[in-house]
């Protein structure tokens, strides 16, 4: 973890969607790394992880669209970055059916501004762009998916990110291959769990607002595999890839999975057992909907690239992942400072590193 803190104290880092879930989590770690950071995104909602930290008296945020490039230009030219991460997306599957025009947009459109824009600023030395685990067209494989495999999606969302990765593709290929002076990387974590998390119509957030009220664990596809991690795990995994494109861009640059190992792949239904098991109350209630969205029963990643290549593994497991999640929400609602918990959970984190 020291090799961390020597690149990132005192570099400019840029992060789009930094008022999301995994976005204030890695804005919050590069603050406490040292960096200088900027990040861009629509406004935080009331209740987001983003400001119950406060991160806006920590960092410089700028309220912005990734989908206005003259905005993002501006704030490119003014900031001058020198590492980047992508990560402001509309992310949410059940939201992609209800508005697929804004998920195309903001996913495929927006990229594409940021990719064009790493094309023209020349003091950004390194890139993480990311999509997801749900870019691979999902054919209920149980071998995990490599990053040579087949991309797609069957919803808007899914779809949204394999473009993303099209698009990636022919950017890295066309325009930074040949360049020494940056390295690009695309990334695909899955299903990420931990304090923070807000978002509706995801499993983690409907979970603790049940519990909070008392109410029973509505579960709608309770067989639903999942490469559950703490969201710690491939943040390390994005800081790490990072540090290596600043020194080595073009051994590094490419695409990555950052995944649990099959320990941690579990169904909603455990899941949400050991959730209940560690807060001490609560019970599940399994779900049914008639018209349900699609969504894909089993999804598990090969992440041997990484774990090989990278030397990144996972830190904490299945167990050790619910467990954080749980202790994070039951101290903060039980009126804990959200920034002394988050803090802690990031320093525990990197002490194991």
């Amino acid at each position: 973890m020291n090799n961390l803190r020597k690149l990132f104290k005192n570099k400019r880092v840029l992060i789009t969607g930094d008022t999301g879930f995994k976005g204030s989590w890695l804005s919050l770690w590069l603050h406490e790394l040292g960096s200088d950071v900027l990040g861009y995104a629509l406004p935080a909602k009331d209740n987001s992880h983003f400001k119950l930290l406060r991160l806006d008296r920590q960092m410089h945020h700028v309220n912005g669209d990734i989908r206005d490039y003259s905005h993002l230009e501006k704030v490119f030219a003014n900031f001058k970055p020198q590492i980047l991460f992508h990560l402001a997306a509309q992310a949410i599957v059940r939201e992609s059916y209800l508005d697929p025009k804004t998920t195309f947009d903001t996913n495929i459109g927006g990229s594409v501004n940021i990719l064009e824009l790493i094309r023209k600023f020349k003091s950004i030395k390194s890139v993480i762009y990311v999509t997801s685990d749900k870019c691979y067209l999902n054919k209920e494989l149980i071998r995990g998916y490599k990053e040579g495999d087949e991309l797609g999606g069957k919803d808007p969302y899914s779809a949204s990110k394999a473009a993303a990765e099209i698009v990636f593709f022919a950017y890295h290929n066309s325009f930074f291959n040949a360049t020494k002076h940056s390295g690009i990387a695309s990334v695909r974590a899955g299903n990420v769990i931990g304090g923070g998390d807000w978002a509706k119509d995801r499993i983690i957030p409907d979970c603790f607002r049940s519990l909070k009220s008392g109410k029973p664990i509505l579960i709608r596809n309770p067989d639903a595999t999942r490469p559950w991690q703490h969201v710690l795990d491939p943040l390390h995994g994005y800081l790490k890839l990072a540090m290596l494109l600043y020194g080595n861009p073009k051994k590094y640059s490419g695409s990555y999975n950052f995944g649990p190992n099959s320990r941690s792949i579990r169904t909603v239904k455990e899941l949400g057992e050991k959730l209940t098991h560690y807060f001490g109350k609560g019970y599940i209630k399994i779900r049914k909907e008639s018209n349900a969205p699609h969504e894909s029963r089993l999804l598990h990643l090969d992440c041997r690239k990484a774990n090989n290549i990278l030397d990144w593994h996972l830190m904490w497991d299945f167990d050790r992942a619910v467990f954080e999640t749980v202790d994070w929400y039951k101290k903060v609602l039980g009126g804990a400072e959200v920034l002394s918990i988050t803090k802690k959970q990031i320093n525990d984190f990197m002490r194991g590193c």
